[in-house]
């Protein structure tokens, strides 16, 4: 008997030696510490999500709404200190090694995050990633002990919204795929304006444009997209609340003719009307009031610890005019401080240099481009430093200059937030404060929608997302690429309108009035069906419309096939004839939408060189992510064998 029962144990003892521990799971960004266990923890719909204190009740709430979007497990939410079963606790227990947005995670019978606040959000998104899709009702967890925490405290990006309106709903979007992605910061370039060289030569003409609503100064905000007070001050507290921090950007005293457009006594005559001219004495007046409308009071509207005051690509013409800049930055830093924020600017004060004193301590400095702000120098003078280097991290779209998309790979196997321009600082080094990207909206007119934004913004920030959360990469480049590309957007989000390729959706017969579950398909794709004209479509008869676009059987101005989003209209040459029976068939990329017609390619719409007198040509791009939601109740013509497919 004891024979047996040692032999048995023995055997135990092989299998359980020989049973693989569980590689590192991939995330973005990559988990610091991992220590695999054995096996699989099942969630099932007996699971609970329990939080220990009242303080992680948003985190726990967060995972049970996004797992059951995932999965489709719903798992209850209950304040609880005891798991039990496949439960998950939230512990409040602060990381002093891990900091405030570290946190462990141990998965073994059940799973127990341990964190403060920030941290449990964090913890979420690394459960989100990890997590199997459900088979059966039930789901899956890899074993094993998690240690993670940031290398940077800054991670993010800053939005353009100046020059193109970026509507509201689709920053809400984005900051919660920016919180999947453990980024913490998003700036909004409130105010800007384009180059007059697109614009004859002529400010009075070149557009400018200030997104928030004001009612110190009644007419001052854009007419073509903006923000009311209310709304973006409850934006700033709901994505607080996902762990990412708004800035708000009033950029000055260069890129300010939105400003000088409604006062142009304040603008410069020498320097150009972009220039506030910094030798009026209304200059300083006009901001002070312009930043007391949103600081104001027990409800600001920048709800936030920090504000940006702007300070780029002011002329140095003269060191006058540089002692008047330093003196005007100086002056915003202490008015934005007076409001119990801190103060953030771009780096300039290389360009800018003078014996006017600007404020240094408790700063911090966009380092951008090392002409207008030398790293070591800033470094020396004791600024706190984000690195958002022009050369490798701006995204201009369609301008020909900068990127149009990031170079990922090279960002992968280079960059961190310690390298600014050609100067890298050591690694974590602390006054280094993290790392962003930007999206410029430079051109005006260029034929740019959300959707290409979105595009353009997906492949860097996941890798603008690594780098800043952890400067050491795990996996080499080429497995971390083809990995990335298996993690979408935030659980329940699809801006991108990705599908698995092959047919996506086939309809019969579409109907008028009638309404389909996929909302629109992005690229690369291809949309064909059938139609029948026995007369005429009325001009602006939408065949399918979305949120964002609409693609017309007869196009409000010339009566031929067209689509309009973000406000451009481009149109086929091609339109229904009455009493034919065509083959229609719209093909699309994120470069170009391409119409064919009975099998033979009618035209296809890529980017078109604009020139307007005296102006400097631009491309315009005309892409289409395909609508698909409703068809309008005015459809005459019988269409059928509606087909949707996703290419590779």
């Amino acid at each position: 008997m004891k024979k047996l029962l040692f032999l048995l144990v023995a055997v135990l003892c092989a299998v359980t030696g020989n049973a693989e521990t569980n590689p590192r799971p991939f995330t973005i960004p990559a988990i610091h510490e991992w220590k695999g266990g054995v096996g699989q923890l099942a969630l099932t719909a007996d699971s609970r999500i329990l939080y220990a204190d009242a303080r992680l009740r948003p985190a726990a709430e967060l995972l049970a709404r996004d797992l059951q979007t995932l999965t489709g497990l719903t798992l209850s939410v209950a304040e609880g200190r005891k798991a039990a079963g496949a439960d998950i606790l939230f512990c409040y227990r602060p990381q002093k090694r891990l900091g405030a947005e570290g946190y462990t995670i141990d998965i073994n019978k059940c799973v127990r995050v341990e964190a403060a606040e920030r941290g449990a959000l964090h913890a979420v998104q690394t459960l989100l990633q990890m997590t199997s899709p459900a088979a059966g009702g039930v789901c899956h967890l890899p074993q094993g002990r998690i240690g993670d925490c940031p290398d940077y405290a800054l991670r993010g990006l800053v939005m353009d919204c100046g020059r193109k309106y970026i509507p509201l709903d689709y920053l809400r979007r984005l900051v919660r795929t920016m919180a999947y992605y453990k980024m913490n910061c998003l700036e909004v370039h409130l105010n800007d304006n384009g180059f007059p060289a697109y614009f004859h030569e002529n400010w009075d003409e070149t557009y400018a444009a200030f997104r928030l609503e004001s009612t110190q100064f009644p007419g001052l905000t854009a007419e073509d997209g903006s923000y009311t007070k209310a709304e973006f001050r409850q934006f700033i507290l709901d994505a607080a609340a996902l762990g990412v921090e708004i800035i708000p950007e009033i950029d000055a005293p260069a890129h300010s003719l939105a400003f000088t457009h409604y006062r142009p006594e304040l603008g410069s005559q020498e320097f150009g009307m972009d220039h506030f001219d910094l030798s009026n004495p209304a200059v300083l007046p006009f901001m002070d009031s312009l930043y007391a409308e949103y600081l104001t009071g027990p409800e600001p509207v920048f709800a936030g610890p920090r504000v940006h005051i702007g300070t780029d690509e002011y002329s140095n013409k003269r060191q006058e005019t540089v002692e008047q800049f330093r003196a005007f930055t100086d002056h915003l830093i202490h008015t934005v401080e007076g409001y119990g924020k801190q103060a953030v600017l771009w780096g300039a004060l290389t360009h800018a240099k003078g014996e006017t004193p600007v404020k240094v301590k408790d700063v911090l400095m966009f380092d951008w481009y090392n002409g207008y702000a030398e790293p070591d120098s800033m470094h020396a003078l004791g600024y706190q430093l984000v690195s958002i280097p022009d050369g490798l991290t701006y995204i201009v779209p369609a301008a020909g200059y900068y990127y149009d998309y990031l170079n990922v790979p090279n960002l992968y196997r280079s960059w961190t937030p310690a390298v600014i321009g050609d100067k890298r600082f050591p690694e974590r080094d602390p006054q280094i404060e993290g790392g962003m990207f930007a999206v410029w909206n430079d051109i005006i007119g260029n034929g740019i929608a959300v959707a290409d934004i979105h595009h353009r913004l997906m492949p860097a920030l996941q890798v603008i997302a690594e780098k800043t959360w952890a400067a050491d990469t795990v996996r080499k480049c080429d497995e971390w690429l083809r990995l990335a590309a298996t993690i979408g957007e935030a659980p329940g989000l699809n801006d991108l309108g990705r599908y698995p390729a092959g047919i996506v959706m086939e309809v019969a017969t579409v109907d008028p009035a009638s309404t389909r579950a996929i909302p629109f398909i992005g690229w690369p794709y291809r949309v064909s069906f059938d139609i029948e004209t026995p007369a005429a479509e009325a001009r602006g008869t939408a065949l399918f419309r979305s949120r964002d676009a609409e693609f017309y059987l007869a196009d409000p101005v010339t009566g031929c096939l067209g689509f309009v989003r973000d406000g451009y209209l481009f149109t086929f040459r091609h339109a229904l004839k009455p009493g034919t029976h065509e083959h229609i068939a719209i093909e699309g990329d994120h470069r170009e939408t391409r119409l064919y017609v009975n099998g033979r390619l009618v035209e296809t719409l890529g980017p078109d060189v604009r020139l307007m007198p005296r102006n400097k040509p631009f491309k315009q791009v005309r892409t289409l992510q395909f609508p698909l939601q409703r068809t309008d109740a005015t459809l005459r013509s019988r269409v059928t064998n509606l087909r949707v497919e996703s290419l590779k």
